[in-house]
């Protein structure tokens, strides 16, 4: 179907279904000067889409870097990095971190400290 049955369809604009696919919220399926025709799956995404952006209270252009985020390991590592400077992300623990506070609670536990006798 054409774009303007297709923004019936889904309560929108024309414009406001332009702009979704723009950012990349659409499969990639316009051919070279071709007028896009929308398949049932495309208006499914869309939907879901939308969806997610009232439950979430997002826009879709955060959606849509979302899933850049997601698909594109550099910007994840930046975001991740923003995140942990600001304080949002805690950094994993490592497993030798882990082992090594392991070891420390037994010791602690097995050995606990006796109060000196002043000798």
């Amino acid at each position: 179907m054409r774009i303007t049955e297709a923004a019936r369809r889904l309560g929108m604009s024309p414009r406001m279904l332009r702009y979704r696919e723009a950012l990349g919220l659409l499969p990639p399926v316009r051919e070279r000067g071709a007028h896009r025709r929308f398949s049932e799956d495309d208006l499914t995404a869309v939907a879901q889409a939308v969806e997610l952006e009232r439950r979430f209270d997002v826009s879709p252009a955060e959606l849509a870097f979302a899933l850049r985020a997601l698909s594109e390991p550099g910007v994840a590592q930046a975001v991740r990095d923003l995140g942990l400077r600001i304080g949002r992300l805690q950094a994993p623990r490592r497993a030798l971190d882990f082992e090594k506070e392991k070891a420390l609670r037994l010791l602690q536990t097995r050995n606990p400290r006796r109060p000196s006798n002043g000798v």
